[in-house]
């Protein structure tokens, strides 16, 4: 009976009934691929570095293997962050797990390997948002909703991806979280879209219309849209960001903005 209970318990507290924790952050910093300065991105060290630090939200990328599994990767190849060489579409998840994924950080990361989806949802933290990043289309929507299902964690993911993944996304639940990433010519036509479209976040990008930032801010909010932004490495970029409405900021230089992120906030 008290193993019951406890199962139960977990259960609850993972969301899967769709009960949401009140604990999830409204904004702050985001880890993005984990905490990367010191750490192989998009691997299991890298996102339980992360979580030590205190990040309030963690992104990560996941593309499909030949043999239709789903793994943490950014690229189209595994060259610049493995010992090997080759598309990830071109390869089997038991040719991905042979990689090195951490001697090109540091030789202290040596035989970290490229973790699955399941086995990165595992070590991520209740009370954080995960960005999850799609690098494909509807198979891999359809995939990574399942799993994220499956793995309890719905209540947490915004699913970063393209139309035609939202597709996929949205025929296992349309009540999943989908931060539009369907890139347009500019961001005015980009900000009309996710508002038209009805999704409830987008990633705005440091290159585009930047002297716009405020009037986009504005409309977005006034439709409900959640603001993600890509990126920011220094304090006076995270102050302006936050001043202007941004509710998540994606980094490489973690440690920094979260240290001057908990300062200010403890500051208010």
């Amino acid at each position: 009976m008290r193993s019951f209970i406890s199962v139960l318990l977990l259960t609850l507290h993972l969301g899967l009934f769709g009960q949401e924790p009140a604990n999830l952050p409204e904004k702050g910093i985001c880890a993005h691929r984990g905490a990367t300065e010191n750490h192989p991105e998009n691997t299991i060290p890298a996102f339980e570095e992360a979580s030590r630090l205190g990040a309030q939200m963690i992104e990560f990328d996941v593309q499909l293997t030949k043999d239709g599994y789903l793994v943490v990767i950014h690229d189209d190849t595994v060259d610049r962050t493995t010992n090997g060489s080759g598309l990830v579409e071109s390869m089997t998840l038991a040719d991905i797990k042979k990689l090195d994924a951490g001697s090109w950080k540091s030789e202290k990361f040596k035989e970290t390997r490229i973790p699955t989806l399941k086995e990165a949802l595992q070590v991520m933290p209740t009370n954080v948002w995960l960005n999850v990043h799609l690098k494909g289309r509807q198979e891999l929507g359809k995939k990574v909703a399942e799993q994220i299902i499956e793995s309890g964690r719905q209540f947490q993911a915004i699913i970063a991806c393209g139309k035609k993944a939202a597709r996929g996304v949205m025929s296992v639940d349309s009540t999943l979280r989908i931060c539009n990433m369907e890139r347009t010519s500019s961001r005015k036509i980009y900000v009309q879209e996710t508002i038209q479209m009805g999704y409830g976040h987008i990633q705005l990008k440091k290159s585009r219309e930047h002297e716009q930032l405020s009037k986009d801010v504005k409309d977005l909010k006034s439709n409900g849209v959640s603001i993600n932004y890509f990126d920011a490495n220094t304090v006076e970029e995270m102050r302006f960001l936050f001043a202007s409405g941004i509710d998540f900021i994606l980094t490489d230089k973690l440690a920094l903005l979260l240290e001057a992120y908990s300062m200010e906030e403890t500051s208010k």
